[in-house]
């Protein structure tokens, strides 16, 4: 199924204004609390983050990290690294795939294609739309290299620059605290450049912009709001304790003041896809269990296939990427759950308990898509109906208050990666709009499309380098 959810408050807090780098293309080193000490210059070998070169730790000592904080000794996570790079490349070097970490272990930052994609599913998600009000190339470029640095630091379990306390108190502390005696939590943080960032006359990227990075066509049924819509950048968090992912987005928007602002954003719970298939397929709102024959975030050659931007396809600095929509999906609750089981399960073509395709035994039976309805859901959806269209589907389930009327304001947070979103999305989202059923119970109410560059190789590198340099 399509998938949606939204907190739409604006976590910003007013940070520093830094000066703009020596070098338009290069971000310099911002040192937080070191550089009111005089020590957080940065060395000139990568872009500076809130945490200054290379993570800006102290000169002759490592913070502790928010476990060790505690006492609960975070030494496997700090030691032998003495700055946020050092730390994320010790826990960097993987391809991006999703074999997964233990619960409340950390998923390395750096790699070949950007963590939070094929990565094993966590449990929860706060997804974050930005404008960009800045229109200089310079302090944009520095910001990239800025949220790299705190992103590397807090998917390690680290505090932000020079943490909560403990430095000037008359000044701001570079972390906001709240994730303070956390453990990482899985937590991935992926970025995305949606189609607007490359407007004429704004960043010099008219020429940089891929031919599939497009505003997405008007589908029949759809009732999108402008405010739950597009965005220069997002940040995707997520974490298996949302306190870790809020906290993640909050400093990031933080970092940002004046520079970006939050344009929307989604908290989402209960994923809705898995891309590990030897776990429990997880369940909808609606009650069914949603994405059964989802890419494994481990299968390498389906990620080739219909994840991942392939150099061929171009543009160069786009290789190893992706493309990410995020669809914000309600769902008529009330009216579903007047529904009868049987009109339930002819509606999406599986049995309600099982899972099981029409017809057959088993959840992962080969659907028979003839002994469906023609315009049941998987029949629609099914990549036999589509030319052989897949995406790779990390949605989330969301609720978010009620709509003045008494109804749950509630539904699917639908967000799926793929190489070619006219080979994936776009066909599928034709046929199921023209034809399902389940139009009847659902209405997509936001939509985006973002680009997603390639993953952090190392310390001195940052997201987004390839398209500015």
């Amino acid at each position: 199924m399509s998938e949606p959810g939204t907190d739409r408050t604006d976590n910003t807090i007013r940070t520093e204004q830094v000066p703009p780098p020596e070098s338009p293309d290069r971000p310099e080193g911002r040192g937080g609390r070191d550089d009111r000490n005089g020590t957080g210059a940065g060395d000139g070998t990568g872009p500076g983050g809130a945490g200054g070169a290379r993570g800006g730790e102290p000169e002759g000592g490592r913070r502790p990290s928010r476990r060790a904080v505690l006492g609960w000794g975070g030494a496997g996570l700090v030691a032998g690294a003495s700055a946020a790079g050092g730390t994320a490349a010790a826990l960097g070097g993987r391809d991006g795939t999703g074999t997964g970490a233990p619960a409340g272990a950390a998923v390395p930052f750096h790699g070949v294609h950007q963590a939070g994609v094929a990565t094993a599913v966590q449990d929860r998600l706060h997804f974050a739309a930005f404008d960009v009000r800045t229109r200089d190339r310079a302090e944009l470029v520095a910001l990239l290299g800025e949220w790299t640095r705190a992103a590397e630091r807090m998917t390690a379990g680290l505090a932000v620059g020079g943490g909560a306390f403990g430095a000037l108190p008359e000044a701001p502390p570079d972390d906001t605290g709240e994730a303070l005696g956390l453990k990482p939590s899985r937590l991935t943080l992926t970025v995305g450049f949606g189609p607007s960032l490359f407007g004429r006359g704004r960043f010099g990227l008219e020429g940089r912009r891929p031919e599939a990075l497009t505003e997405l066509e008007a589908f029949p049924g759809d009732n999108l709001d402008p405010a739950r819509s597009g965005g220069d950048l997002c940040v995707q968090a997520c974490a298996d304790d949302p306190q870790v992912a809020v906290h993640a987005i909050r400093n990031l928007a933080r970092i940002g003041f004046g520079r970006v602002a939050v344009r929307w954003s989604q908290l989402g719970f209960g994923k809705t896809s898995s891309t590990t298939p030897d776990e429990q397929t997880p369940r909808n709102m609606m009650g069914f269990k949603d994405g059964t024959r989802n890419i494994s975030g481990t299968d390498g050659a389906e990620l080739d296939r219909h994840v991942w931007v392939a150099a061929k396809d171009g543009p160069a600095w786009l290789t190893g990427g992706s493309y990410l929509v995020a669809r914000r999906i309600r769902m008529n609750i009330e009216t579903w759950d007047r529904t009868s089981l049987r009109e339930q399960e002819d509606i999406f073509g599986r049995d309600k308990g099982e899972g099981a395709p029409v017809g057959r035994a088993k959840e992962r039976d080969e659907p028979f898509l003839p002994a469906m309805l023609p315009a049941a859901h998987v029949r629609l959806a099914h990549p036999d109906t589509n030319g052989g269209a897949r995406m790779l589907r990390r949605g989330y389930s969301f609720t978010d208050g009620t709509d003045g009327l008494g109804r749950l304001d509630a539904g699917l947070f639908f967000l799926a990666y793929q190489r070619d979103i006219a080979r994936g999305f776009v066909p599928v989202q034709r046929s199921l709009a023209a034809r399902d059923v389940l139009n009847e119970y659902i209405q997509h109410v936001g939509s985006a499309l973002f680009a997603i560059p390639p993953g952090v190789r190392d310390g001195d590198d940052w997201w987004g380098r390839a398209l500015f340099s």
